[in-house]
């Protein structure tokens, strides 16, 4: 596979380079045609390498920044301040044809507007959206999004978003003529905010998407449509009350057999059944799907959880690399010329 190259923003998230390093060294272990330019503070990213193979080394280089944008900034206030930044500096690697992709688990609204400002949203999208790949019941994926780029969404945005999960599950998830849903708080046409009624109005009207109607919450992870679609706030909630929700699940499992003194046969049996609940609900895992894809840009934005822990920053990685390899931008690009009505048409 021909050479590609990440730049990834070291210092960003919760626990900066003791996760984002280890995740980076074990991407280039396991991919041999990636390269990662590695942005941040180099005094602590040095040596936590000193134990890396030289081979992987050859394939890493560390560009310094001078500062980090704090989790906690206004965005505004973020990106007034970014210059010379870990996050700044990765996104401009990405403008200037240095990297492919960014990656980062810094400030998420930081990170929209930032790559909003260097990237430069595709011709008829208003804003991009979050979007990532959920694993749903029926062993398949679903497309969400918007997870948390815009807290409000006009019915436009919710089409262009329509638009753009479309594109994600047919190129990437190689789902035909996919699902679309509008996420909503009841089935009938009737129910739900205006926004999402008249985005369902466009939607029904639109050939080239294969619009199902509205789905609730609760059918996020049932397989009943291959792209679902919300606003941010809705989106960011659904999303982490789900994660959470999963988390303690997994850690009950975990938990149950523990610290308890039981026969030899009831012990052998609880096993039994964490190996086959963890089989059957294993995929749930966040960990597993980390890394929502910044869509609607001229190039690709990764923003991992600032939670993330080495594996799943991992992940974020992969998902850079399977969003440059599939050409996600230029296929949406590509998509929105035959689909969305361009006011210069008109």
């Amino acid at each position: 596979m021909t050479r590609l190259t990440l730049a990834i923003d070291a210092m960003g998230g919760d626990f900066g380079p003791c996760v984002t390093v280890p995740a980076v060294l074990q991407a280039l272990a396991s991919h041999s045609h990636l390269i990662i330019l590695l942005v941040g503070n180099p005094d602590i990213i040095t040596p936590l390498l000193a134990k890396a193979d030289s081979s992987v080394l050859e394939r890493l280089r560390v560009i310094p920044a001078e500062s980090v944008i704090a989790s906690d900034a206004r965005p505004s206030q973020a990106i007034r301040n970014s210059r010379g930044s870990s996050m700044r500096i990765a996104l401009e690697l990405v403008k200037e044809g240095q990297a492919q992709a960014c990656v980062s688990a810094g400030n998420t609204g930081a990170l929209m507007g930032l790559a909003k400002l260097l990237l430069k949203p595709l011709e008829g999208i208003e804003r991009p959206a979050l979007m990532t790949v959920l694993p749903h019941q029926q062993q398949g994926k679903t497309v969400v999004l918007d997870l948390g780029a815009n807290v409000e969404s006009n019915s436009e945005m919710l089409v262009q978003f329509a638009v753009m999960g479309a594109v994600v599950a047919e190129e990437v998830l190689t789902i035909a003529q996919p699902r679309v849903a509008l996420l909503n708080i009841g089935q009938e046409e009737t129910k739900g905010l205006e926004t999402i009624r008249m985005a369902a109005a466009v939607l029904r009207e639109s050939p080239q998407i294969n619009y199902i109607g509205y789905l609730e919450g609760n059918d996020l992870l049932t397989g009943k449509t291959d792209v679902l679609v919300c606003d941010g706030f809705a989106g960011n909630v659904t999303l982490k009350t789900m994660e959470g929700v999963v988390r303690m699940f997994l850690s009950l499992l975990k938990s149950s057999g523990e610290g308890k003194k039981r026969a030899w046969w009831l012990k052998w049996l609880g096993r039994w059944i964490l190996k086959r609940l963890t089989k059957r609900f294993g995929h749930l895992n966040p960990d597993q799907y980390n890394g929502a894809c910044l869509l609607g840009l001229r190039g690709t934005v990764i923003k991992s959880h600032g939670a993330a822990n080495q594996r799943a920053f991992t992940v974020a990685i992969e998902q850079a690399e399977q969003a440059v390899r599939r050409q996600v931008p230029e296929r949406i690009a590509a998509r929105l010329d035959t689909v969305l009505a361009r006011s210069d048409k008109a």
